[in-house]
């Protein structure tokens, strides 16, 4: 199986520390973030990985030859010259994935998420373009989904903009999830990013296409997922992974 982990962002809210070091290099429990999401992906039987990096590239190119690739084949998406966002970073490694589904993992997300089974429950749809990892977790910001787990748009809940091709009366029946920052992604969507420029917003592209492609949302049982977004989160993040691992 293959999978992307987007390890390219500039990690502000982890300052000081990704003052200088990437996101992807920031430590818990004496181990890489990046590290932390490798070992997960290779436990779950992933074996091409794709890792599209910007920040102090060149420490994240050498972590990774020190450590002889995990045992992985991993290849480097370079986004040194200009950070493309999510849906961006996507389109420029779309050569690496072939025709089969992948799994797009963020780097600074830590989780109990049985990752095969979420790439089980995406192919096993044969209408699937893309699956969300969603979940009830209290934000501002939610995507919007149907009876049938459907995805019809997104609102953020302080401001009541609704983002949607679907009418007012389809989105107020809808369900409010938030987005985990793990999801699978179908080459059949690769036609659409013509239509975008080289640097775009997965979610925003979500939004779009989910008018013309199934985009389902995925609600695990029982799910620990953490957000190594902050410096603050630092802490929990090392409790969290001695429980998890």
């Amino acid at each position: 199986m293959k999978a992307m982990i987007f390890a390219a962002g500039l990690g502000t809210r982890l300052k000081p520390l990704t003052d200088s070091m990437p996101k992807a290099l920031v430590p818990i429990n004496g181990k890489p973030l990046l590290e932390h999401v490798l070992l997960k992906l290779k436990q779950e039987g992933f074996t091409d990985i794709i890792i599209n990096v910007h920040h102090f590239a060149d420490q994240i190119v050498q972590f990774l030859a020190q450590n002889q690739h995990f045992g992985l084949n991993i290849a480097i998406s370079d986004e040194t010259q200009q950070l493309l966002e999510t849906g961006g970073g996507i389109k420029k490694a779309s050569w690496f994935f072939g025709n089969e589904p992948f799994l797009i993992h963020n780097v600074d997300i830590l989780s109990n998420l049985p990752l095969a089974e979420l790439v089980r429950f995406h192919t096993n749809k044969p209408d699937a373009a893309a699956t969300l990892v969603v979940s009830k977790r209290t934000t501002t910001r939610y995507l919007l989904f149907d009876n049938d787990m459907q995805m019809k748009g997104w609102t953020n809940i302080q401001t009541n903009e609704i983002k949607s091709s679907y009418p007012q009366t389809i989105t107020q029946a809808c369900s409010e999830y938030a987005f985990s920052g793990i999801h699978v992604f179908s080459p059949a969507l690769f036609p659409y990013f013509e239509a975008y420029p080289a640097k775009f917003s997965v979610i925003d592209f979500y939004i779009d296409v989910c008018g013309k492609a199934a985009v389902y949302g995925y609600v695990p049982t029982n799910l620990q997922l953490l957000d190594v977004g902050k410096i603050d989160s630092i802490q929990q993040a090392e409790l969290f992974v001695q429980t998890m691992y």
